[in-house]
């Protein structure tokens, strides 16, 4: 597999990651308008470990799937050790794809055919 074919492979996994930092910065968001936070400025990365040969099908003992998700917030807040502490607690506790994520759901599927 070439460089190019790897990159093409690796798009939905970017996609991915935009979404669970969205959210969980949507949800810091008004986690620190509620408690009287103020953060002049933030960014939400997420990364994670993935082994392709479960992905592509090169290895039938290696499993599909993210093996960890990390989320990094770097924050300029002015906020106390004590503010951020609970800005962490409670923007997990509210952040839709981190509780998914976290907790695990019954996924359903259905195909449907046109002739």
């Amino acid at each position: 597999m070439n460089s190019a074919e790897l990159k093409s492979l690796q798009e939905p996994i970017k996609e991915k990651f935009r979404t669970d930092p969205a959210s969980a910065g949507v949800t810091l968001s008004a986690v620190a308008t509620a408690i009287g936070v103020n953060i002049k400025s933030g960014v939400v990365k997420a990364e994670g470990d993935l082994d392709f040969k479960g992905t592509l099908g090169v290895s039938k003992e290696v499993s599909v799937g993210f093996k960890t998700i990390r989320l990094l917030f770097d924050l300029e807040t002015e906020a106390t050790a004590e503010q951020v502490a609970s800005l962490s607690k409670l923007t997990e506790r509210y952040c839709v794809v981190y509780q998914t994520l976290m907790k695990g759901v019954s996924v359903e599927t259905k195909y449907q055919t046109k002739n």
